[in-house]
């Protein structure tokens, strides 16, 4: 993972408006979701760093993530944004798939 630079994830998040994409995400021992699938409307980004994400879902539905540092396209179509803190313990994590994650 490298540290975000915010116009490549914003262009990584438009590759999923319009489209099904499945989601993957937790924030430490607080949520864990994977392989939720939505139809993403709108995809976000907003802060300086650390960066916040929102995802406009089927109409009707937001995900927004927070205190993401870091980004990853891993050339199988998926985006992972996690963030770390400063002992370099990840917080949180969103991941965004075309096809689902494995379980």
């Amino acid at each position: 993972m490298i540290p975000i630079m915010k116009p490549q994830v914003e262009a990584e998040l438009r590759s999923f408006v319009g489209a099904e994409a499945y989601i993957h995400s937790e924030a430490t021992s607080f949520v864990f979701v994977r392989n939720f699938k939505v139809n993403v409307t709108h995809a976000y980004v907003a802060g300086d760093g650390p960066f916040r994400v929102a995802l406009r879902f089927d109409g009707h539905g937001w995900l927004r993530m927070e205190a993401l540092t870091h980004y990853e396209a891993d050339g199988k179509g998926r985006l992972l944004l996690a963030g770390y803190d400063d002992r370099g313990r990840m917080n949180v994590a969103l991941h965004l798939g075309k096809e689902s994650f494995p379980e």
